[in-house]
């Protein structure tokens, strides 16, 4: 809140830079929260294992102990790595971006009329937020007001699914999608399946 009036007070800002000194703030939190949180769990949990004298840890217990962290660190780096090198690939395939293909929800293209079906097309995918951005979205809960997280996490989700559909109907030789609908579940936690569907046809 102290922040939010020393931004108000400053007139040479605009709302969209308030905006993202705001979302760059609550970043830095974020951070802030998950280096403590891994701190405590990879080295001061380690710690009090290898130092602690009364009662002491057995040997067996250690090991147990030291697995653990080591494969949840393992998974961590592996699933970091992967994210990063086919992020860019996995959202937005090139044959994606060079389809042109008309989307409607509604049965038909004014001006035109559909001479062939080609089948139904969908596109689907399955989008989280990172702790950092989901404990910003808890305390929204709290405090009220949208929870923008997950507001751009679900756009992503939409234009990843839709460019699939497209890539799947432009596969086909449409022209068009028609009746297109979209869908959404909770898988677990924070983490949110979108599914998008439509008619594939070839127009006049």
């Amino acid at each position: 809140m102290q922040d939010t009036l020393l931004l108000d007070e400053m007139p040479g800002l605009s709302g969209l830079m308030k905006g993202k000194i705001m979302k760059t703030i609550r970043q830095i939190g974020s951070l802030a929260f998950v280096a403590g949180l891994f701190v405590t769990i990879f080295a001061g949990l380690p710690w009090h294992v290898l130092t602690a004298d009364d009662p002491p840890v057995p040997w067996w217990l250690r090991i147990a102990i030291f697995a653990l962290l080591g494969g949840i660190l393992v998974v961590l780096v592996t699933l970091a790595i992967e994210q990063r090198k086919f992020k860019t690939a996995a959202e937005l395939p090139p044959a994606e971006t060079e389809t042109k293909v008309i989307l409607l929800n509604s049965d038909q293209v004014p001006g035109r009329q559909a001479k062939k079906i080609l089948g139904l097309v969908q596109g689907h995918t399955v989008f989280a937020i990172w702790l950092g951005k989901d404990l910003s979205a808890i305390v929204r809960l709290i405090l009220g007001g949208e929870l923008t997280e997950y507001t751009e996490m679900m756009g992503n989700a939409r234009e990843v699914a839709t460019n699939r559909m497209i890539d799947e109907a432009g596969k086909l030789g449409a022209d068009a999608i028609i009746n297109v609908r979209y869908m959404t579940t909770s898988v677990i936690g924070s983490a949110a399946e979108l599914l998008v569907y439509g008619t594939a046809v070839k127009l006049d």
